[in-house]
């Protein structure tokens, strides 16, 4: 299927690793120029040589999404690169970090980072005939995963902030969804870490999936790029969850 994506230029944080680097991969793969970030320059060099091989441009650099003029600066930087924006991917988090600490992380990354992202990306956006904006958020955002924390807050503040962002600019064309992804499993992630160290916990999750097993990096990137594409260009205001039924209510 052609998703008429070819030129587009789409920009995805946290893009050298994961489901963001699995998210850059396939809307490469489509035809789509590229930039991405992350904080290691040596996995962003890496990703860009992997994606200048798909034959699309690609810009990274190393930046703490979490640092509103470093993450500002890449922004336009990229837009420059690749002559304007048209997807914009807000997948960085701050992680699981316990405390105060851990609360400012995920509210700085996860939060202020979207937030940022956006109001950057924002003039560029408006230029685009296809404009569209996904937020990669978490199931542990829609029902109580472990305990209360950081991490589950604001990934469901993200949802919330995207829900009305789309109502705000469905006027000018710009589509904003949020992305729900239950239990990914990713080579040297942190899944992999819990099967390895915490092999009963893991068992018990894979045991409350009913497809029977934890969902791959691709299979998020495909949802996201179809969103990103011209044949989504209807959907708007959507949190879609992919996560094999391990969340438990009705979606509606």
């Amino acid at each position: 299927m052609d998703l008429k994506l070819a030129g587009n230029n789409a920009l995805i944080t946290g893009g050298s690793k994961g489901i963001g680097r699995a998210i850059a991969e396939a809307l490469a793969a489509e035809g789509c120029n590229i930039a991405i970030c992350a904080r290691n320059q040596k996995g962003v060099d890496s990703a860009v040589e992997s994606l200048k091989a798909k034959g699309v441009k690609v810009f990274g650099q190393a930046v703490d999404v979490g640092n509103g003029e470093q993450l500002k600066a890449w922004v336009n930087a990229a837009a420059d690169a690749l002559g304007g924006i048209d997807c914009l991917v807000s997948n960085v988090s701050g992680g699981n970090a316990q405390g105060e600490a851990g609360w400012r992380a995920n509210f700085e990354h996860d939060v202020l980072g979207s937030v940022r992202l956006v109001e950057s990306a924002l003039p560029y956006l408006e230029k685009s005939s296809n404009a569209s904006i996904v937020m990669i958020s978490s199931t542990a955002a829609l029902e109580k995963f472990i305990g209360a924390g950081a991490y589950n807050a604001m990934k469901g503040a993200m949802i919330q902030y995207a829900g009305a962002l789309a109502q705000d600019l469905g006027p000018k064309g710009i589509r904003v969804n949020s992305i729900c992804p239950g239990p990914i499993f990713i080579e040297g992630g942190s899944w992999d870490q819990i099967k390895q160290h915490m092999t009963p916990f893991y068992e018990q999750t894979v045991g409350q999936i009913p497809l029977g097993r934890l969902g791959s990096a691709e299979e998020v990137a495909a949802q996201v790029t179809l969103l990103a594409s011209p044949l989504g260009a209807f959907t708007t205001g959507a949190n879609l969850v992919i996560d094999g039924g391990f969340t438990k209510r009705i979606q509606f």
